[in-house]
């Protein structure tokens, strides 16, 4: 076998191994909440002082540095009014469901504030994935992440402060430092690393996407695992409460878009952008300035639930040739 054609066959297993991470997480999920001592160990463990959770986050943001080029920020002058619109539909639309939605289902306080803190989080980095798989326009998607990743530092303290402080006390200065330090300056080192060292870079990317799926499967399973009894307790209340904010969030994600004037396949991106969070930072978030550990719960279930309702829409998206025709 020619080393090219074996070097081309594991990174198709590892473009396959990462786009199954929706499979992934529903599999950590359902082992932490049944056999929470496989998963358990993760949520307790500390490096340096520092939560493995917190050190897991920051893996994640180097990971997803390491595919961006500061030469990527100029793709914004290419779609100003699309990406302005996702930025604008992603802090609009999903702390204002995370509100709404912890009402209507009458959620108890740390299970309130857990959601809206998911609401109040930029988009995750499995959305360009799930882009991908939809054949949406994957330059946005990476765009959007990347914007509102970044004004994520300033917009979910903000945010959470606001809508959560009526629950319980917010420390909005905290909440700022903690998401400068897992979000900005990992991306800002692994973009530095492109550009330093792009040979490294090269070898490590094909990787990278893989360990950020497995390291956010250890993250939400340790999660899950360490709250296991109370999950179970909360059945469909909780779970019926992140179906609904994730669920209305591509709804509504691709109708604002619409209204906006953007063609079917920005309407597509923006759904999955805004329908799909950080809810490892939430996690992070949730476990670093909130006392009660059930605040975290609600990030850790949203992670399996936008993976699974994004990939599901996604298929569907693959499935219609007829790109000028919405699902909805």
């Amino acid at each position: 076998m020619k080393p090219s054609t074996q070097s081309d066959r594991q990174r198709l297993i590892l473009e396959l191994a990462t786009n199954l991470f929706p499979v992934w997480i529903l599999i950590g999920g359902i082992l932490a909440l049944f056999f929470p001592s496989l998963f358990s160990w993760y949520a307790t463990g500390k490096v340096m002082g520092t939560s493995l959770i917190v050190w897991g986050l920051a893996i994640i943001m180097l990971a997803m540095g390491m595919t961006l080029k500061w030469e990527d920020f100029r793709d914004l002058l290419q779609m100003p009014k699309a990406a302005g619109i996702g930025l604008v539909a992603q802090y609009l639309i999903m702390p204002s469901l995370g509100w709404f939605v912890s009402r209507v289902f009458q959620l108890p306080t740390p299970y309130a504030v857990g959601l809206i803190l998911v609401g109040c989080c930029p988009g995750g980095t499995a959305s360009n994935v799930i882009t991908f798989l939809a054949q949406a326009n994957v330059a946005l998607s990476v765009v959007m992440t990347t914007c509102s990743t970044i004004a994520a530092i300033a917009m979910t303290p903000m945010l959470t402060s606001w809508l959560a402080g009526q629950y319980v006390p917010v420390d909005g200065w905290g909440l700022f430092l903690t998401t400068f330090e897992v979000i900005l300056l990992p991306l800002v080192i692994g973009m530095s690393l492109h550009k330093a060292t792009p040979g490294l870079v090269y070898r490590l990317l094909p990787v990278a996407p893989l360990l950020a799926v497995l390291v956010i499967t250890l993250i939400c399973s340790s999660i899950i695992a360490g709250n296991a009894s109370a999950i179970i307790e909360a059945k469909w209340q909780l779970l019926g409460s992140v179906i609904a904010l994730h669920g209305l969030g591509f709804l509504l994600g691709y109708y604002f878009s619409k209204m906006m004037g953007l063609g079917v396949i920005a309407n597509r991106t923006i759904s999955i952008e805004v329908g799909m969070q950080n809810s490892g930072l939430a996690v992070v978030l949730a476990g670093q300035h909130f006392a009660n550990p059930l605040t975290a719960v609600p990030g850790a279930i949203s992670s399996v639930t936008h993976s699974l309702l994004g990939s599901f829409l996604a298929f569907i998206w693959r499935l219609r040739n007829d790109k000028t025709q919405s699902l909805f």
